[in-house]
């Protein structure tokens, strides 16, 4: 009985380190901002209510501002999380706030979308 008490806890506790391994964030932190899995600087809107679970960056304003996609299967991880936007389609958010690249950044590390308009800001770990 005691040894398959050992093996039950040994299982389980396998079971848990292989179900974080190979889950990365969808961002990471580089120079004090958070870039996507390509390099690219990500930003925030400052008309999404955090916390909605929703994106009103859609249509045109997602073609300027492409949201950081997730995949169907994404489960949030740490301060990441994930929204349904209107199309159905998933999205990561960070701390409650969807995240965004800017179209016309062409190279990592540019940051040209921080403060467009006032109201877009570049993400922040």
């Amino acid at each position: 009985m005691k040894t398959l008490s050992i093996a039950a806890l040994t299982l389980a506790l396998l079971a848990g380190c292989a179900s974080g391994y190979g889950s990365k964030p969808p961002a990471e932190a580089v120079n004090g901002v958070l870039v996507g899995p390509n390099g690219m600087t990500l930003y925030t809107f400052d008309n999404d209510k955090t916390g909605s679970g929703k994106s009103v960056c859609n249509g045109p304003c997602a073609t300027n501002w492409p949201p950081l996609m997730a995949p169907e299967d994404a489960k949030p991880t740490g301060e990441f999380t994930v929204i349904v936007r209107d199309d159905g389609k998933k999205q990561w958010a960070f701390k409650g706030k969807p995240l965004y690249y800017w179209a016309k950044d062409t190279k990592p590390g540019d940051k040209t979308g921080d403060g467009f308009n006032k109201v877009w800001q570049v993400a922040k770990p």
